[in-house]
């Protein structure tokens, strides 16, 4: 495998005094972290459709990237470079696993039966490319927002012959997902939300949504597929209101209509800023509610108001994230995904690699920070001495459900005199900075 990417060999651990741009300084695949190796940790993903569909355009011009395959012309032709170009790159970068839309790895056909041969066709050659070289399938997923027949919706369309069609790719895609032995399969509402209530019955499209995943459900059980249902939040971009909004308001939905037993939530960075949340107040409100299920790794601009899909490099984030999930034990069978793409500017198939090793090493250096903190227990100590009245006394009775108002309002009379606690922000703070920039 040395024909898309001659120019680079196999990425590899060199430590971090390396000056080597083509290898990394903190991910060390085999490492034990945690009881873990790195490689079991963080479980890293390539996402085709930023790495090998992406052109380098964006809303003011056209693409920019130059690819190997780029002299090809036919759609499928292109599809199976793509396909080869994939393996050769995540082997070089020693990424056990990858995601895909259904339109990603194989173009649409004149028809619907035309569209799933290029499926069938294209799944056939990677699954032959993973059994050569041991990559495995993250998840999968159905792209139901590019096309123009999803103008409205897909699942929330108010057409109904759009909600089958849609049905009918889900089930092709989900087919494919269990023959690739995919571990996971994502549901991100890309156009499943309004522009303005004027025209829109906002019950029925939520109920069809919640109809179109339990029919998701019964199928699975159905052709036997065991992976993982994933929900992607994301509160806005392209529509106004997507009902996906952020992890609570797909909680809320989940548990309203029933799901939540068959969904965890699939978090990214990005869209966790969006919505106006840090990416650490997102995995936490889904691992304390036992949904934590993958991430989308990456990071917006906030300078931007648009899901800008950059590859992670603040260490901050990466390591409050995988204190969260260290918490949570581990994503497993979720990962890493890297849902981000080279800049514009950043053109050359090398590039991919500086951007994937960034990631990497940003996502390993956050893990074993994160490591640390939590061995040391010194947040976990200081939020259980800060709530420590709820586990003696009239705390200890609210939190067993031995007192009500009545009680309560009594115990109040009689204790007056309140003394508070210092929440002492900037200490913590100052620790984590301490954990931060420890050798």
């Amino acid at each position: 495998m040395n024909k898309y990417f001659p120019e680079v060999t196999k990425v590899v651990f060199e430590g971090k005094d390396s000056r080597n741009p083509l290898a990394f300084r903190y991910y060390d695949p085999q490492r034990v972290v945690g009881g873990k190796t790195m490689e079991e940790q963080l479980r890293f993903s390539m996402a085709y459709w930023h790495t090998l569909c992406g052109a380098g355009v964006d809303m003011f011009g056209s693409g920019t990237a130059v690819r190997s395959w780029g002299h090809l012309t036919k759609p499928m032709d292109i599809a199976k470079a793509k396909a080869e170009a994939a393996f050769e790159f995540m082997s070089k970068m020693q990424i056990p696993f990858f995601c895909f839309h259904d339109v990603d790895i194989a173009p649409e056909g004149e028809t619907l039966e035309e569209t799933f041969q290029n499926l069938d066709e294209i799944a056939a050659l990677i699954k032959d490319l993973m059994k050569a070289t041991g990559i495995k399938l993250l998840w999968g997923t159905t792209n139901l927002f590019t096309h123009p027949r999803f103008m409205h919706g897909a699942a929330t369309s108010p057409n109904a012959d759009v909600f089958a069609y849609a049905a009918a790719r889900v089930k092709k895609t989900m087919e494919i997902t269990k023959e690739l032995g995919g571990e996971n399969y994502v549901f991100w509402g890309g156009r499943e939300g309004y522009e303005t209530l004027l025209n829109t019955d906002l019950k029925l499209e939520l109920d069809n949504l919640a109809r179109f995943l339990h029919m998701a459900v019964d199928y699975a059980k159905e052709i036997g597929f065991t992976g993982q249902f994933l929900i992607e939040p994301k509160p806005k971009e392209p529509t106004k209101h997507q009902y996906d909004f952020d992890v609570a308001a797909v909680i809320g939905f989940l548990k309203t209509y029933g799901l939540e037993k068959y969904f965890k939530i699939n978090i990214e960075a990005n869209h966790a800023t969006l919505a106006g949340h840090t990416f650490q107040h997102e995995l936490r409100l889904a691992r304390i509610n036992g949904l934590l299920g993958s991430v989308d790794a990456n990071q917006g601009d906030d300078l931007l108001g648009w899901d800008t899909d950059q590859f992670p490099t603040n260490i901050y984030t990466t390591t409050l994230a995988m204190y969260e999930i260290l918490l949570n034990g581990g994503l497993a069978p979720g990962g890493l995904n890297f849902d981000a793409k080279v800049r514009r500017g950043s053109f050359e198939p090398i590039d991919l690699f500086y951007g994937h090793i960034a990631g990497m090493d940003a996502f390993a250096h956050g893990l074993l920070i994160a490591q640390r903190l939590l061995e040391s227990r010194e947040l976990e100590d200081f939020i259980a001495e800060r709530y420590s009245s709820y586990r003696t006394g009239i705390g200890e009775k609210i939190v067993k459900g031995e007192v009500g108002f009545k009680e309560l309002a009594q115990y109040a009379l009689e204790h007056q005199e309140i003394k508070l606690t210092s929440g002492r922000q900037e200490l913590l703070e100052t620790i984590l900075n301490r954990y931060m920039f420890a050798d």
